[in-house]
C-alpha cells in the first residue's frame, strides 16, 4: 500500500523486547531505565496476529529489533511463526550476536534469512567504553556463527561517536578487503529528549568517509547512488565486501522510507524520529477483529509524516532508541 507521497510501505520492523544485555552509550543509560513489564509485551499470537494483518495491506519483509531480539525466550517460535506466513519473503534480524553461537542454526531452521549484527568496533577496550557490557570475543563468535549457520551475507552496523571510537570506521572497513560482508556506519540520532552524547558527540557520514578515503584510498559508489535499504554503499579498490553509510542526519533518505515500526509494547511508531504512534495493543487487548488491525495499518500508512522535522529543531520525546526497536 501507498502512504499519502507515494512511497510503497512494505517493510515492518518488529520490536520484540526493549531490554537489551548491553549499555551502549548513545542508545541506554547505565541504570534507572524502568522497562516494560512481561505482561505489557506483546505475545507470540499477538505478534502473529499482527503480521498477518500486516500482509493485508502488502508489508513483505520484517525485521525482528530490540533492545536485543534474542533476549526473547520464544525467539525461535516467532520467526517460525513469521516465516509460515504467506505473503512474507524475508525475516531478518538486528542483533549484537551475543547469543547467535547457541540459537543460530534453530533461527535458520526456523526461517531467518540473514542477520545484522551491531559492533562499533574491533578493540576490545573501546568496545568495553562505548558498548559498556560489550564483549569483542563475544561479539566476533556471533559473526561467526552467524556466517557459518548460513545468515548471510552479514551487514556490521557501527555508530562512529566522537571521542569514543573514531577510529573504529577504520580498522572495519579494512574488514572488507577480505570478507564478503558490509560494514554500515550509522549516524548518531538524538532520542528521548536529546542527551549530550548525541547532540555533542555526532560525526557525519561524509567525515566518516573521508577518513576512511584518507587511510584505505578511494571509495567507489557501488549502486550509481541508489540505496541498498537505507545505506549508500561503496567500495574499496579490489575488496571483497562493501561500506555502507546510513545518513539520517545529514542525508535523510526520508523520501525513500518504506517502513513502520511495531513497539515491543505494541504500538506501530509512523517515523523513528517522530512521536506519533498507533497503539495496537488495545486493540488486541479489546476483542479487536482481524480486519480492525488492517484498518489500523491503512490509517497508519495513510497518515505517515513526509519525514522527520530535526533540521527545524524538533525531536522525538517520549522513548529511547531501544524502547522503539533499533
Amino acid at each position: 500500500m501507498k502512504d499519502g507521497f507515494g512511497r510503497e510501505i512494505d517493510y515492518l520492523r518488529v520490536s520484540l523486547t526493549d531490554r537489551c544485555n548491553l549499555r551502549c552509550v548513545y542508545c541506554m543509560p547505565m541504570h534507572g531505565l524502568t522497562f516494560v513489564p512481561n505482561q505489557e509485551l506483546l505475545s507470540a499470537d499477538e505478534l502473529e496476529r499482527v503480521v498477518r494483518a500486516a500482509v493485508e495491506v502488502g508489508f513483505k519483509k520484517i525485521r525482528l529489533t530490540g533492545g536485543e531480539p534474542t533476549l526473547r525466550q520464544d525467539v525461535v517460535d516467532i520467526v517460525e511463526r513469521f516465516h509460515r506466513i504467506d505473503g512474507i519473503e524475508q525475516v531478518v534480524m538486528t542483533t549484537n550476536g551475543y547469543r547467535l553461537p547457541y540459537i543460530a542454526e534453530d533461527l535458520v531452521r526456523a526461517g531467518l534469512t540473514r542477520v545484522n549484527i551491531h559492533v562499533d568496533s574491533l578493540n576490545k577496550e573501546t568496545i568495553s567504553k562505548i558498548m559498556r557490557l560489550g564483549s569483542f570475543d563475544k561479539a566476533w563468535a556471533g559473526i561467526e556463527a552467524a556466517e557459518k549457520a548460513g545468515l548471510t551475507p552479514i551487514k556490521l552496523n557501527a555508530v562512529i561517536t566522537r571521542g569514543y571510537n573514531d577510529d573504529a570506521a577504520i580498522e572495519m572497513s579494512r574488514l572488507t578487503l577480505t570478507k564478503p560482508w558490509q560494514i554500515r556506519f550509522i549516524e548518531l540520532m538524538p532520542f528521548a529528549g536529546p542527551t549530550e552524547i548525541q547532540l555533542e558527540h555526532y560525526v557525519s557520514s561524509d567525515e566518516i568517509k573521508t577518513r576512511i578515503e584518507q587511510e584505505l584510498g578511494p571509495l567507489f559508489d557501488v549502486n550509481g547512488g541508489e540505496l541498498d535499504g537505507e545505506a549508500r554503499v561503496y567500495r574499496l579498490a579490489g575488496a571483497e565486501g562493501t561500506v555502507g553509510f546510513i545518513s539520517p542526519i545529514s542525508n535523510p533518505y526520508c523520501d525513500g522510507c518504506n517502513r513502520l515500526r511495531l513497539t515491543a509494547d505494541g504500538r506501530v511508531r509512523l517515523c523513528l524520529l517522530s512521536d506519533k504512534e498507533i497503539n495496537f495493543r488495545d486493540t488486541l487487548r479489546q476483542g479487536g477483529t482481524h480486519q480492525d488491525l488492517v484498518d489500523l495499518f491503512e490509517r497508519a500508512i495513510r497518515t505517515k509524516p513526509v519525514g522527520h522535522q530535526l533540521k527545524n529543531g524538533v525531536f522525538a520525546e517520549n522513548r529511547t532508541m531501544s524502547q522503539i526497536g533499533g
